[in-house]
């Protein structure tokens, strides 16, 4: 398995009740083997350029481990998901993933011995 940022726009108007949208592409990436790490959302952005006539979009991020077959697979899917406006699905940089790591430990470690002082 390896780990995938999957970036997600999803349709302004879905806003108010992003949850039906939100569960139809978590179990797409669940029914292709994968596994969500962690979802963030990021909220209503206008886009840079207009896309199938929007001016705005809702944006949502999720960290997922997938096989090796499950991108071409999800992309099949997602391509017809008329929620999703755009979506990117991209291979994770191991190096910066472990710098991360390094950088959360390092700031708990900080963080506590902060308090013992």
């Amino acid at each position: 398995m390896k780990d995938y940022e999957l970036t997600v726009l999803f349709h302004p108007d879905l806003e108010m009740n992003l949850d039906p949208a939100l569960d139809k592409v978590r179990k797409i990436i669940e029914s292709n083997g994968g596994k969500i790490v962690k979802e963030e959302s990021d909220g209503k952005k206008r886009l840079a350029y207009s896309i199938a006539g929007q001016e705005f979009a809702v944006y949502y991020y999720f960290d997922v481990q997938l096989p090796a077959t499950a991108p071409t697979k999800m992309s099949n899917v997602l391509n017809i998901t008329d929620e999703v406006i755009r979506y990117l699905l991209a291979k994770t940089d191991e190096r910066k993933a472990k710098l991360e790591a390094k950088r959360q430990a390092r700031k708990s470690s900080d963080e506590e011995a902060e308090e013992t002082e």
